[in-house]
C-alpha cells in the first residue's frame, strides 16, 4: 500500500524547455556541454557554488556574454506551471491520503526564477501542498545519485515498498527503483502527474 509520494519537479510539475539554453548560448559560441562544464552545472545543482561564483565560472567560458545576458540564457529553460497540476497536487493534500514530497535537482538562480514568474503567493500554494519540500541545491546531494534517496527514506522513516517516486528522468528513477521504491518515469508530453493514482 502506498503512503508516500514522492515527486519531481521539472517537467513533471512545471514545463520545461530542456534545449533553451544550449540555444541561447549557441550565438557566444556554444557547442556542446564539456566535461568541466558539466561538472560546474552538478556542483551548482549540489549548492557548492554561489550564483555570483556560478555566472562567474560560466562567463570565463563564454566572455562575450553578459551576467545578464547568462541568467536569461540559464532560466530559458523555465516554462509555465499548469494550473490544473497545482490545483491537482493540492487536492492530494486537501485529502491527506499520502505524505507529500518534493524532491528536485535544482538551483538558486531557477527556483528565484520561478518565485519571480509564479508569484509569491501561488509559489507558497505549491510548496505548502508539500509536507517536506526538498531541492537539492539546499542539500548538498542531487539525483540520480543513491545518497539522495537514502536521505529521503531515512529523514522521513520511509518503507521503499510503501512509497512511490514521479520522475521523467529515467535514472532518477533507476535509482530510485533500484532502492525498492516504486517509480513511474512519467513521459513529458504524453503523461500528466495529474494520471497518478492510475498509477499507484
Amino acid at each position: 500500500m502506498i503512503k508516500n509520494i514522492i515527486l519531481d519537479f521539472g517537467d513533471v510539475l512545471i514545463n520545461l524547455d530542456k534545449p533553451a539554453t544550449a540555444k541561447a548560448m549557441v550565438q557566444h559560441g556554444f557547442t556542446e556541454v564539456t566535461p568541466n562544464l558539466e561538472s560546474l552545472f552538478q556542483n551548482y545543482e549540489k549548492g557548492l557554488i554561489a550564483s555570483s561564483d556560478f555566472l562567474h565560472e560560466v562567463s570565463t567560458h563564454f566572455p562575450n556574454a553578459s551576467r545578464e545576458y547568462l541568467t536569461q540564457a540559464w532560466n530559458s529553460i523555465l516554462l509555465d506551471f499548469p494550473k490544473h497540476r497545482l490545483e491537482f497536487i493540492e487536492q492530494l493534500a486537501i485529502e491527506n491520503q499520502f505524505k507529500m514530497i518534493l524532491l528536485s535537482n535544482t538551483n538558486d538562480l531557477h527556483i528565484e526564477c520561478v518565485k519571480e514568474k509564479m508569484g509569491v503567493e501561488r509559489f507558497n500554494r505549491f510548496k505548502d501542498a508539500f509536507d517536506v519540500f526538498y531541492l537539492s541545491y539546499e542539500m548538498g546531494m542531487r539525483k540520480p545519485d543513491v545518497e539522495i534517496f537514502d536521505f529521503v527514506l531515512q529523514e522521513n522513516k520511509l518503507t521503499p515498498e510503501e512509497t512511490f517516486f514521479v520522475d521523467d528522468v529515467k535514472e532518477n528513477t533507476n535509482s530510485a527503483a533500484a532502492l525498492g521504491i516504486n517509480v513511474w518515469n512519467l513521459q513529458v508530453g504524453k503523461e500528466d502527474i495529474t494520471q497518478l493514482k492510475s498509477k499507484l
